[in-house]
């Protein structure tokens, strides 16, 4: 058994079962076999983006994200304290704030991201799905 992370597009294309996610990720979030976090980061995120008319949701942010969990069996990651401060350590690659948490949040619990995010790869993660 393998524990994953998903960025916060890769659980919005899984909701709307997009094809801009990648077998290989469809796979993983499908199989029984395998633990898949949604993180409480990536709700903040699309929420706040969300009111800012940047990421349409097909509905309000709260409800929208615990369905998504509920009817996906993910598993909630809260926010940490060593989460929030294990952003200090990453290196300047690029300054998303959601991105270096989520970044921070997957090599503190050694969990593997899935992302198409590119950037990711100049990061020293436990693993990366594109």
């Amino acid at each position: 058994m393998r524990s994953y992370l998903l960025d916060t597009h890769t659980a919005l294309w899984w909701a709307a079962g997009s094809s801009r996610l990648s077998e290989p990720a469809k796979n993983i979030i499908k199989s029984k076999d395998n633990t898949i976090f949604l993180s409480v980061v990536s709700v903040w995120e699309a929420a706040i983006k969300s009111a800012l008319g940047k990421m349409p949701l097909p509905g309000k942010p709260g409800p929208f994200f615990e369905a998504l969990a509920q009817r996906s069996s993910f598993t909630v990651l809260p926010v940490h304290l060593s989460h929030a401060a294990g952003v200090h350590s990453l290196p300047p690659v690029h300054r998303d704030p959601f991105d270096r948490l989520l970044i921070s949040q997957a090599i503190i619990e050694n969990l593997v991201l899935i992302s198409d995010d590119q950037v990711f790869k100049d990061y020293s993660l436990p693993g990366l799905v594109f």
